[in-house]
């Protein structure tokens, strides 16, 4: 769940510039619970825990770090292979559209039919990401 601490990360620490996220588990837990991306606490899951997101609505977005986007950091850059059989491209959709609903800078890059790693859209990938970073951490264009 790299992703989702970068997205943790930048929603506590003002001082991270921008992020990247390459097919990253970003959605809500609550968007995970109803996906089947259960959240685990040791063996458990997260709902069998605290029950399911209708039973307390409240502790469940206060868990995620998508209900504090208008404290993002930085901008945001979302890389997803279309083909991803380990996180569901839904995922940085949802986010894309939650930050710039927040009034946050999020651009997101599918990559069709490209699996979790982007292997076949590895460069494409890389070279939008060293951009991204020259332009919002080094200031350059």
């Amino acid at each position: 769940m790299g992703g989702y601490i970068t997205l943790r990360a930048m929603v506590v620490d003002p001082g991270i510039k921008a992020g990247v996220i390459w097919a990253g588990v970003v959605a809500s837990y609550e968007d995970m619970y109803y996906t089947g991306e259960r959240p685990r606490y040791g063996s458990r899951t997260i709902g069998e825990i605290y029950g399911p997101p209708e039973d307390d609505p409240e502790f469940w977005a206060s868990i995620s770090a998508n209900s504090y986007l208008e404290d993002l950091s930085g901008p945001l850059q979302l890389h997803h292979g279309t083909g991803d059989s380990s996180v569901t491209p839904t995922f940085s959709t949802l986010l894309t559209e939650e930050a710039r609903a927040a009034g946050q800078i999020c651009e997101l890059y599918f990559y069709d039919g490209d699996d979790h790693n982007i292997t076949n859209y590895f460069w494409s990938a890389m070279t939008r990401s060293i951009e991204f970073f020259d332009q919002h951490v080094k200031g350059s264009s």
